[in-house]
């Protein structure tokens, strides 16, 4: 099976959970609707193309393998945002042009914001069986080596920490996809040694866990599943539904001991 494989690392992320009041929480890894968002903002896509996201969504199974869920960051959060009364009839297709009211009409919003600092992810893409692909692996892969428009983590601040080094590769599985990309991630750094023997980035965690939806050959069976909305509704009025998500864990290695082999499966 053919999977697309690249990483996130930021030195700040935030991964949207359903907004309560004036908390903004974050979840430890990026849930469906951001990594379409990602593919979509790297080919270029407008918030408006309404199909084109529907149609990255319907097209290809993710897994998200964590490396490192990062510490929680909160920030106390203001922003200056005008009435909706002042904004009728006005465009404000951006924050310029929102702010461009008299400032009688601009008002205070305060907001708690969860953020995650120095956490790291694998991401597995494949394409779904029986569903039509708007794009090959092959093409997502140089998008995201060259974006149409900026990447970042979730949120405008969110600045990616390393290069996302996607790599299309051939495995049974997203857990095999995983364990093949580290080692070629390693071999790359290596072989990138400078001549006093320094080593560019970091090598990449273990992997913790696995996260799935049921469109993609995890290789692993699920410890537990868990309902998330994230799944993409309409982009333009961020409306999100609900969907499975399966968790596999990975013992660490201080804490691994042999057990009996299961067999890979996909729910």
């Amino acid at each position: 099976m053919e999977y697309l494989v690249f990483q996130l690392q930021a030195p700040l992320s935030s991964w949207g959970e359903p907004a309560v009041g004036e908390f903004r929480g974050t979840a430890e890894r990026p849930g469906q609707s951001a990594l379409i968002g990602l593919l979509g903002a790297a080919l270029g896509l407008l918030r408006d193309d309404e199909a084109a996201h529907v149609a990255l969504r319907d097209g290809y199974g993710f897994a998200i393998g964590l490396l490192n869920p990062g510490s929680l960051l909160r920030d106390y959060h203001t922003a200056q945002v005008p009435s909706r009364t002042a904004l009728k009839g006005r465009p404000h297709a951006t924050r310029r042009q929102e702010l461009s009211v008299p400032k009688t009409d601009l008002g205070t919003i305060l907001s708690t914001r969860d953020y995650r600092q120095n956490a790291a992810s694998l991401v597995a893409v494949q394409p779904r069986q029986g569903a039509a692909q708007p794009y090959g692996l092959a093409e997502l892969e140089a998008a995201l080596r060259q974006p149409q428009f900026t990447l970042y983590l979730g949120r405008k601040t969110c600045v990616l920490g390393a290069p996302l080094w996607p790599q299309c590769m051939t495995a049974n599985s997203a857990h095999e996809a995983f364990t093949a990309y580290a080692l070629r991630f390693e071999a790359a750094r290596q072989a990138a040694k400078t001549s006093h023997g320094g080593v560019p980035l970091e090598p990449l965690p273990e992997l913790q866990c696995l996260a799935f939806d049921e469109h993609i050959e995890a290789g692993l069976a699920h410890d537990l599943s868990t309902r998330r909305k994230d799944q993409l509704i309409r982009r333009k009025n961020w409306q999100f539904g609900d969907r499975d998500e399966y968790l596999a864990f990975l013992p660490t290695p201080s804490t691994s001991m042999p057990s009996s082999p299961s067999t890979p499966s996909k729910v």
